[in-house]
């Protein structure tokens, strides 16, 4: 079907100005190179070469990118809604806490096997305890965030701030676990849980260092697209998120809606903490607090809460997170580097949002001829 003009103009006004605003934040990260003594270019040179200058790269820029698909959902989904949930870094512990749990009572019945259980285990097929593990860190992950939907619904607390709350405790019940009541004796120096037997833990994708995480962040976008565009689900929910009033008198269940969107965000972060755990790390350990949760707002920012354009977006974070380590080799930047130019982005991507509905460029023009507004009303 066409286009209509407005929609026309609506959908180029939806793609410039993140376009032009990740321009800006590549102008002024140069600036920040250039005074820091490096060559903009030479920078930018490296960043795309570690990230996308070869097949080798290339899987280490999706491999990052797999986590944040899936933490971006946290907030993307909430937003439709009318809701800004930051709660994404918390979420994802939680959801490696739960994975862990549930991987580990199905491997050996128990969270502290003893060394005989450490020998047998329970015999369950890899997929039986893969879907376990799956099925805990989304869990885990939903109820956390649908704690933050029931706080703004039951108790009216903004959400942005319980949310933002919940990541130091998700973070601090992570380091009292593997400290204490799941602690594995045998890590001493790096407190974790016990290890999730390699049998079990998810594989890579045929023969490259990509693993399945990247599989389920592709499905996990697409799924979530199709929920909020294409169902009446998500019609109520978009409803609901333009005008909460009117959503109310048209007898929407709004705090049926605001829980179970919440959940489904959660559950998006829970289920990239369980990659974290049964893909990359092996175990629960204080390691599955890197930043991905954060980095997941910025890309749902950035993609303007589209679960689809929020996929191609993490590629392409994914690559600047990856080129963090060539800056410090070639560069003799901070390893940090990254942050920076994160935050940049961040920052101008925020001040972009108010360029909605203001430029010119993107409004239609009017019809010659038509009197104004006022005049009609006037003869009226």
């Amino acid at each position: 079907m066409a286009l209509s003009r407005s929609n026309w103009r609506s959908t180029a006004e939806s793609i410039c100005i993140p376009v032009g605003a990740l321009v800006v934040a590549l102008v002024l990260f140069g600036v920040f190179c250039a005074i820091c003594g490096k060559n903009p270019f030479l920078v930018y040179g490296a960043i795309y070469k570690s990230a996308f200058g070869n097949w080798r790269s290339f899987q280490g820029t999706l491999l990052r990118a797999a986590p944040l698909m899936l933490t971006a959902l946290c907030t993307a989904l909430p937003a439709r809604l009318g809701l800004m949930v930051i709660g994404n870094e918390g979420a994802l512990v939680m959801g490696g806490i739960g994975a862990a749990i549930f991987g580990l009572l199905l491997s050996y019945g128990t969270v502290l096997p003893s060394p005989d259980q450490v020998q047998n285990l329970l015999g369950l097929p890899p997929l039986v305890v893969q879907l376990g593990m799956a099925l805990g860190g989304i869990l885990f992950g939903g109820i956390w965030i649908a704690i933050v939907g029931a706080l703004r619904h039951y108790r009216a607390v903004n959400e942005t701030i319980s949310s933002l709350l919940m990541n130091y405790i998700a973070i601090a019940l992570l380091n009292h676990l593997v400290e204490g009541p799941m602690k594995d004796p045998a890590s001493l120096n790096k407190p974790s849980s016990f290890p999730i037997p390699e049998l079990y833990q998810i594989g890579n994708i045929s023969s490259t260092r990509i693993h399945y995480g990247l599989i389920y962040g592709i499905i996990a976008c697409a799924i979530a697209y199709f929920l909020i565009q294409h169902t009446t689900f998500g019609f109520a929910a978009r409803t609901a998120g333009g005008n909460v009033k009117a959503a109310r008198i048209a007898g929407l269940p709004v705090g049926k809606l605001t829980i179970i969107i919440c959940f489904l965000a959660g559950s998006c972060a829970g289920l990239a903490g369980m990659v974290e755990v049964a893909a990359v790390q092996g175990q629960a350990n204080a390691s599955i607090v890197a930043g991905y949760g954060y980095a997941g707002i910025l890309v749902a920012f950035v993609s303007r809460y589209n679960p689809l354009a929020a996929g191609l977006v993490a590629v392409l974070l994914g690559g600047i997170i990856a080129s963090g380590g060539a800056l410090q080799r070639s560069f003799n930047m901070p390893d940090a580097t990254v942050l920076v130019f994160q935050g940049i982005v961040f920052i101008i991507v925020l001040y972009s949002e108010s360029l909605y509905g203001r430029l010119k460029l993107f409004k239609e023009p009017e019809l010659k001829g038509t009197p104004p507004a006022t005049a009609t009303a006037a003869t009226l």
